[in-house]
C-alpha cells in the first residue's frame, strides 16, 4: 500500500489506475506507455503548450516587457560570468546582505527563451527580502542535453562560492524551475548549496520528446535522453522538493508530473505534490508571483 507523507491528490486517479503508474515509473523499461505509440505529429500536439493556450504570446511579450524594466531598476549584478558560453550567466537580484536567496531556471524546451524574459518573477520575492538569481544556460542545438545539465549544475556551483560576496545567505538557498527550466531544477537539486527545490510544470521523462519537434535541436538519442531524465534516476535520499502543475494544462504535462511524483512516493522521497486548480502552463506562476499563492507560500516556508 502507498503511504502519503504529505496531503497528495494526484489528479483524481484511483488506488488501481495509481499502482499501475508506480509500477510504470519504476524504470524505463517496466511496460509500455501510451505515447509509444504516437506518431510525431500526436506526441508534437500533446507537449505543444503554445498552441495550447493561444494567448501566451502575448503573455510572454508582457512578461519581457516587465523584465526589461525590473532589469533596468536592478542592474548592480547583471549577467554575472559562472562558465565559458555565452549563455552561462546569470542575474543576482539582491534583497540584502544575508538574505534568502531563490535560484530560478527559465524554460522554453531548453532551446528557446531568456533568464532575461523572467526577471519580472523577482519582483514580489524581492519585496519580500528574499535575493534572486536568475540562471542563464546555453540553448541547443549550441549545446547538448548533457551540456546544458553540466552548465546548470555549474551555475549552482558559482552561486555557492559567490553569495557571501553578493551578501546572499549561502546556508538558505531554494532552487526553483519552470517547464523545461523544472527538469533542470531536479536535475541539480543533489548540489550540497541547495536547502530544497521547487518545480513548476515540468518535463521528467524526456523519452517521449524524442519523436517529436521539439528533439529537432536537441537532438537527443535514447541513451541521452534516460540518462537526463530525473524520474529514471532517483536519489536513496533527497532534500525536500514541491512539484507543482495546472489543473488546466496538456494532458500530457499533467502525466509527466503525476508519474514523476508517483515514482518518488515509491521510492520513498517524500514530495509534496500540489495541482494548481485552473492554471494552464503560463498562468500558474501567477502563483508563483502573488504573495497568498500555494507556489509562492511554498517557497517562502523552504526558505525560513
Amino acid at each position: 500500500m502507498l503511504k502519503l507523507y504529505r496531503p497528495v491528490r494526484l489528479l483524481g486517479l484511483g488506488i488501481a489506475a495509481l499502482s499501475i503508474s508506480l509500477v510504470a515509473s519504476a524504470s524505463p523499461d517496466a511496460g509500455r506507455a501510451p505515447w509509444e505509440s504516437w506518431d510525431r505529429e500526436t506526441v508534437g500536439r500533446a507537449y505543444n503548450n503554445s498552441a495550447a493556450v493561444p494567448e501566451s504570446a502575448a503573455m510572454f511579450q508582457a512578461w519581457i516587457e516587465r523584465s526589461k524594466a525590473f532589469r533596468a531598476a536592478h542592474a548592480d549584478h547583471l549577467d554575472l560570468v559562472y562558465g565559458p558560453r555565452d549563455r552561462d550567466r546569470i542575474d543576482y537580484f539582491s534583497a540584502g546582505k544575508d538574505s534568502p536567496v531563490l535560484v530560478f531556471i527559465h524554460g522554453g524546451f531548453w532551446q528557446m527563451r531568456s533568464k532575461d524574459d523572467f526577471a519580472f518573477l523577482a519582483e514580489s520575492f524581492l519585496a519580500q527580502g528574499i535575493s534572486v538569481a536568475m540562471v542563464g544556460y546555453p540553448l541547443a542545438p549550441d549545446a547538448t542535453m548533457d551540456e546544458i545539465v553540466a552548465d546548470a549544475h555549474r551555475a549552482i556551483g558559482y552561486l555557492a562560492t559567490e553569495l557571501p560576496r553578493l551578501g546572499g545567505d549561502p546556508r538558505r538557498v531554494v532552487v526553483s524551475g519552470w517547464s523545461s527550466g523544472a527538469h533542470l531544477a531536479t536535475m541539480v537539486l543533489d548540489e550540497p548549496a541547495l536547502r530544497a527545490g521547487v518545480v513548476i510544470s515540468g518535463i521528467y521523462d524526456l523519452r517521449p520528446l524524442l519523436n517529436s519537434y521539439v528533439n529537432d535541436k536537441l537532438k537527443m538519442d535514447a541513451t541521452m535522453a534516460e540518462r537526463n531524465s530525473p524520474q529514471f534516476h532517483l536519489p536513496k535520499r533527497s532534500k525536500p522538493l514541491e512539484v507543482f502543475v495546472g489543473g488546466s494544462e496538456l494532458a500530457e504535462m499533467q502525466r509527466q508530473t503525476r508519474d514523476y511524483v508517483a515514482a518518488r512516493q515509491a521510492a520513498g522521497l517524500r514530495p509534496h505534490f500540489q495541482e494548481i486548480s485552473g492554471a494552464n502552463h503560463y498562468t500558474i506562476l501567477n502563483d508563483m508571483t502573488a504573495p497568498d499563492g500555494q507556489i509562492h507560500r511554498a517557497i517562502l516556508n523552504l526558505l525560513r
